[in-house]
């Protein structure tokens, strides 16, 4: 069985008033009245693949805007100031920094409890070897369950998140009682992994079973009644491609399979519907085509 909401090691009178300035969960009780004024989503809808925004661009023109994008000034923030709301700093990067890949993890506790969760801090960080970063934030109360079974059993399934799979896997992000299995809840199906104890979802196009290298938890930036910010460090342990979304040699997975979604800000997702495409340059290749490359390269330190 997983656990969403197991007992808290800290005590309520800690996190009382934790909770009330905690308002990353939004409270939306009449969002099924607006979502009803929208269109339909499409899922036959085609990937397009466009020009590039700027297909003439040449080496020095930065934004081929005429400066607009200079005219507007930015305004300074610290992060740490005594009377910034957290939850200010919260809305600010994930609206800001945006797409972000849902990291979709199953894993396991010592005693083979069951967790599915999706994560918002999440980017695969190398290919060789194949290594994922998960961050988990400071929250009232208990760390997050997912933390807790990466630090016992230090093994997991990373799965990625398709456009028809969005609905189930929103929903194990639930605050579920503890006992409750977020698999159950979710409707998605296990599969068996090699290399770790955790189950794929069967329902992705790709999971990697991964485990963990290294935990680094901010203990310096703890507050009360809040449980402790860490990031986890995973290698990739083995690769699981659904058959019929790649190429042969299990190298490139095909966009309009996996069909992926993308967090952006508040509640909102996003889905990838126009593409278009931009070589790397080699600098060798370039300097005979351009004065400016030339003056540069003439001008290198001997």
């Amino acid at each position: 069985m997983s656990s969403s909401a197991s007992p808290a090691t800290a005590t309520e009178s800690q996190t009382a008033p934790a909770e009330k300035t905690y308002k990353i969960v939004q409270d939306f009780s009449n969002f099924g009245e607006t979502e009803a004024n929208r269109p339909n989503f499409d899922q036959a809808k085609p990937i397009e693949v466009t020009k590039s925004p700027y297909p003439n661009w040449k080496y020095g023109e930065g934004v081929p805007d005429n400066g607009a994008s200079l005219v507007q000034k930015h305004h300074e923030i610290d992060p740490y100031a005594p009377d910034r709301p957290m939850i200010n700093n919260y809305r600010l990067l994930v609206s800001g920094i945006v797409p972000r890949p849902v990291g979709f993890l199953s894993t396991v506790n010592s005693k083979g409890q069951k967790n599915l969760s999706p994560f918002s801090y999440f980017q695969v960080i190398d290919h060789d070897p194949p290594m994922f970063i998960v961050g988990f934030s400071s929250r009232p109360g208990r760390v997050k369950d997912t933390n807790r079974n990466l630090k016992e059993t230090r093994e997991c399934v990373i799965n990625t998140v398709s456009e028809n799979m969005i609905e189930a896997v929103n929903a194990s992000s639930i605050d579920a009682p503890y006992g409750i299995s977020e698999w159950e809840v979710s409707g998605l199906h296990e599969a068996p992994s090699t290399t770790v104890k955790p189950s794929r979802v069967e329902e992705s196009v790709f999971n990697i079973e991964g485990k963990v290298i290294d935990i680094k938890e901010f203990t310096d930036h703890q507050k009360p009644g809040m449980s402790l910010a860490a990031t986890v460090l995973i290698k990739a342990t083995r690769f699981w491609v659904k058959e019929g979304t790649a190429d042969a040699e299990y190298s490139h997975i095909d966009l309009d399979k996996l069909r992926p979604i993308g967090q952006l800000g508040g509640v909102c997702y996003g889905r990838v519907v126009s593409t278009f495409e931009r070589p790397r340059s080699k600098w060798d290749d370039e300097v005979p085509k351009s004065e400016l490359l030339a003056k540069l390269d003439a001008a290198k330190p001997k």
